[in-house]
């Protein structure tokens, strides 16, 4: 955890996230900020679809993508329809503690039976589609995951202030992560 940097107070935010959109989630969600009113997203939030992580925005404020692991690669015609039609220039690339991406091939075989029992597949579709996927959308450890994420991002496109987020299911608080 001292990969973190905790949001108590509107002075622990970087000065490079002051006055963003950036900014305005940690305090929103952080610190309880008191919600304006928006006719139009600030800010993209990329997240995982794991359904511990709820956060406390308000309305109109983002737009959302989730999906396993906060992993954008497949969701990247997404992000750029957010910044050119929807005039993004901040992300929020939010990982989370206990994510189900990480260490994903250890849950191969219960992914596979309990796919056949709830989805109706047979074994060997359940393992086709697993083994086929899976790889796309494991992650080793979820900081590293997102700071890599981040630095992709940032490099497709580098007009977008990106920032790399933490979400502790535990207090239900996010953190900055720091980069080295």
């Amino acid at each position: 955890m001292d990969r973190l940097i905790h949001i108590e107070k509107v002075s622990d935010i970087p000065a490079v996230y002051q006055n963003t959109p950036i900014s305005l989630l940690l305090e929103y969600h952080n610190l309880n900020r008191r919600f304006e009113n928006y006719t139009n997203a600030q800010i993209l939030i990329g997240m995982c679809m794991d359904h511990r992580n709820n956060l406390n925005l308000p309305d109109k404020f983002s737009y959302r993508i989730r999906t396993g692991g906060a992993n954008l690669r497949y969701s990247e015609f997404k992000v750029s329809y957010a910044i050119s039609i929807g005039g993004i220039k901040h992300i929020a690339l939010i990982a989370h503690s206990d994510c189900g991406m990480v260490n994903l091939m250890s849950k191969k075989e219960q992914f596979i039976q309990k796919l056949s029992k709830n989805g109706g597949w047979t074994l060997e579709q359940a393992e086709e589609h697993f083994n086929n996927y899976a790889p796309m959308f494991e992650i080793n450890n979820e900081i590293d995951f997102v700071l890599s994420e981040t630095l992709r991002l940032r490099r497709r496109y580098p007009k977008v202030q990106i920032a790399p987020i933490y979400y502790n299911i535990e207090d239900n608080l996010l953190y900055l992560i720091k980069e080295s």
